[in-house]
């Protein structure tokens, strides 16, 4: 059965606005989630940051956030391009975003981090407004989960990075060099070195692995989960499927029934 990832966040936003009546609970709930929350007044300001958020960023001072920050006056949200998206959720509306970059090295920079041992970091956002009985905004809520988390020698994580990033492209071995700063010949070996695999073989398994995901929604036919994958639908590319995925795009999404 797939699963719908509007249903998925609705059911996270229900839940949390069920508590609202037990203001306690509904901040120890957040304190101890296992995942980042951050909790903003109705003018963007931070009230509350949960244990997983600071761990998150090694340890990172509550006295920093709290009542200091503004996600809507923070110019590296606006640079995102999804401000527009933000700020309906502080007008009362449920929004989703997905695979957000993270601006770390302005996080790192603005707080004085140190022993910060990650390349990037890209998150799906959900952000909810806690309403009151006249549908008012209380608070807007931040559920942040990791999507993709790069560590190590940084010219392979760039290299993982640039291939996720433009997944729906054609794979261009050129420019996935380039994004390491190396060149094509010592990339090619540097990278199997380190994933055990070819940058293209490597972006073959993660446009699989996408498809995997497009082929959960039962609303796509089998054609139109290839098509969202800038793919089509024939004999070769359900051959390169089963052989990554040991039966064919029918037979898998039957398997999920």
């Amino acid at each position: 059965m797939g699963i719908n990832m509007n249903d998925s966040q609705n059911t996270i936003s229900d839940s949390f606005q069920s508590l609202l009546t037990k203001e306690e609970l509904l901040a120890k709930v957040i304190e101890f989630f296992p995942y980042p929350i951050q909790v903003y007044a109705p003018d963007g300001t931070s009230v509350l940051v949960n244990r997983a958020l600071l761990s998150e960023y090694h340890a990172l001072s509550l006295d920093l956030v709290v009542g200091k920050y503004n996600v809507l006056k923070d110019p590296d949200v606006m640079a995102t391009g999804q401000f527009h998206e933000l700020k309906r959720a502080f007008q009362g509306e449920s929004v989703f975003l997905s695979d957000i970059k993270v601006p770390l090295e302005e996080i790192v920079h603005r707080y004085g981090l140190q022993g910060v041992d990650v390349e990037a970091v890209y998150q799906d956002i959900t952000l909810f407004p806690i309403l009151n009985e006249v549908k008012q905004v209380l608070y807007v809520v931040a559920f942040l989960i990791n999507r993709r988390v790069y560590r190590g020698k940084s010219e392979i994580e760039k290299a993982k990075e640039y291939i996720e990033t433009h997944w729906l492209d054609k794979f261009d071995a050129d420019q996935t060099a380039k994004a390491a700063s190396l060149s094509k010949a010592h990339f090619t070996k540097l990278f199997k070195q380190h994933t055990g695999v070819t940058p293209n073989e490597y972006y073959i398994n993660y446009k699989i692995s996408k498809l995997k995901e497009q082929l959960l929604d039962p609303n796509l036919s089998v054609t139109q989960a290839f098509s969202a994958c800038n793919m089509n639908y024939n004999g070769h590319s359900a051959n390169l499927f089963r052989k990554k995925v040991g039966v064919c795009p029918s037979v898998y999404r039957k398997s999920l029934e």
